[in-house]
């Protein structure tokens, strides 16, 4: 599977939560796309990149409850209507979308009755129009709110998290986790050093983790049958 992780930052050098997130998505074998860093946005080199990948990630700051103008911009040149869906192309139809927002507010501030009155997945429904409009399946919203109070062992984990949306299969199942860290122990066991030991043994204990919730879950279908036998 290919993904194409499409950045919009205006300033994403001082931006700590995306070169993060850039270092993250280096480890895998994704296409990290940033608008605003291109000199000119050539229509058809940008969608010949989408029609290329299998799934498309965008992937920004939140800006007034929207994605920054960049991204627009890029959206309006590159997303046109013969591309979506005119004159019967589906460019676009059946490959999966998926969308990363970033924010300095707590995640309890978006819901209704909160300080912003607003959820998150309300606010990304154009972007999700677009979508559904280009017949493409559309993924949850991963959000990160307040990277910049997240502890190290917490970081770690949202690490872990973005980069299983990035590249592990969907539906979100314990079976297609359990697939996605045995390919990555398999991958970066292979160059191993004391450096990436922390990551290796964070993914490991989450990894282990999982492993105990699909025991725990077949041992509770195997209670049930018996108690129906009986």
């Amino acid at each position: 599977m290919k993904t194409l992780v499409v950045v919009s930052h205006p300033e994403i050098n001082n931006s700590q939560t995306q070169q993060f997130l850039m270092q993250g998505a280096k480890m895998l074998d994704v296409v990290w796309h940033h608008v605003e860093g291109l000199e000119k946005i050539d229509v058809n080199k940008e969608q010949k990149l989408l029609m290329e990948a299998d799934r498309i990630i965008f992937q920004f700051p939140l800006y007034w409850y929207a994605a920054p103008a960049g991204l627009k911009d890029w959206e309006d040149k590159v997303l046109t209507r013969n591309f979506i869906y005119g004159d019967g192309n589906d460019n676009l139809m059946d490959k999966e979308f998926g969308i990363v927002v970033t924010t300095g507010m707590p995640l309890k501030d978006f819901q209704r009755g909160g300080s912003e009155n607003i959820t998150i997945d309300q606010m990304m429904a154009p972007l999700r129009a677009i979508a559904d409009r280009a017949k493409m399946r559309v993924l949850p919203v991963f959000t990160i709110a307040q990277f910049q109070y997240l502890k190290e062992n917490q970081q770690m984990q949202l690490l872990i998290d973005y980069q299983r949306y990035l590249t592990q299969k969907y539906p979100n199942s314990l079976k297609h986790r359990q697939e996605w860290f045995i390919r990555e122990f398999s991958d970066r066991f292979k160059n191993f050093d004391e450096t990436n030991y922390s990551e290796c043994e964070t993914i490991l204990d989450t990894f282990i983790q999982q492993k105990e919730d699909l025991e725990q879950l077949r041992s509770t279908i195997d209670l049930i049958k018996q108690g129906e036998e009986d």
